[in-house]
């Protein structure tokens, strides 16, 4: 970009950018596997490959249905492939072992030293994610950021999904500010696409989630090891 916008909002996703994803989602993955196959060993295996994990690790590829969809399309898609329990039943299921999964997530940095400081040079923050509303609050209260936001919200809080527009949308409503005035922070081309198709004044991607480099440098303005150097990059 030849010249940067004036940003005011940041509008973070949570796994993979707040979160290293693998290091905190490759144990919840096989988990989930284990419980949408019910015992049954080779379904398990055909249902994690299909969500592009790795049977044996749990780590996801990039951009697979686990690391960049969300409950109700993971419940679609593993019901439809022999997964004996309803698509709301396992949908629900898979909510409640996620929002448990909180209690073992890794964060990529301090993130209440991230947001505090974010919060003082007067921004507007907020987090969108593919997982449930519940699991970004309990994940918010677990590392002391949630009375740093304006605005979260999961693929179950009316916003739409991603790559859909409507997150960013809705974090522009609850903050009163301009789209072009917004970042949207991200580790997957999905986080991209939502914010391209938004107007977002900038799209800022990370390699702390199943994205690569190569995937995402084409849709992004800007990216970066991971969060740690966000303040860096847009305030020095």
């Amino acid at each position: 970009m030849s010249a940067r916008p004036a940003i005011r909002g940041i509008l973070f996703d949570k796994d993979g950018t707040l979160l290293d994803y693998q290091a905190s989602w490759a144990p919840i993955n096989l988990r989930a596997g284990r419980l949408a196959a019910q015992g049954d060993a080779a379904l398990e295996e055909h249902l994690l490959v299909l969500a592009g994990v790795d049977p044996a690790t749990g780590f996801s590829t990039s951009d697979g249905l686990l690391a960049a969809g969300n409950t109700r399309e993971v419940a679609q898609a593993w019901h439809s492939a022999g997964s004996p329990f309803p698509i709301a039943e396992l949908t629900l299921r898979l909510d409640a072992l996620f929002q448990a999964g909180v209690a073992d997530v890794v964060p990529v940095c301090d993130l209440g030293a991230l947001f505090a400081g974010l919060s003082g040079r007067g921004l507007a923050l907020g987090i969108a994610s593919s997982d449930s509303e519940a699991a970004v609050a309990a994940t918010a209260e677990r590392f002391g950021i949630a009375g740093r936001l304006d605005f979260l919200c999961g693929y179950d809080s009316g916003h739409g999904a991603k790559p859909e527009p409507g997150m960013v949308e809705g974090f522009c409503r609850a903050t009163g500010l301009p789209v072009d005035a917004v970042a949207v922070i991200g580790d997957s081309a999905h986080d991209m696409h939502m914010a391209a198709v938004a107007g977002a004044g900038l799209r800022i991607a990370v390699l702390t989630g199943a994205g690569s480099a190569e995937t995402l440098r084409p849709l992004s303005h800007l990216l970066l090891p991971s969060i740690a150097e966000l303040e860096q990059a847009l305030f020095d």
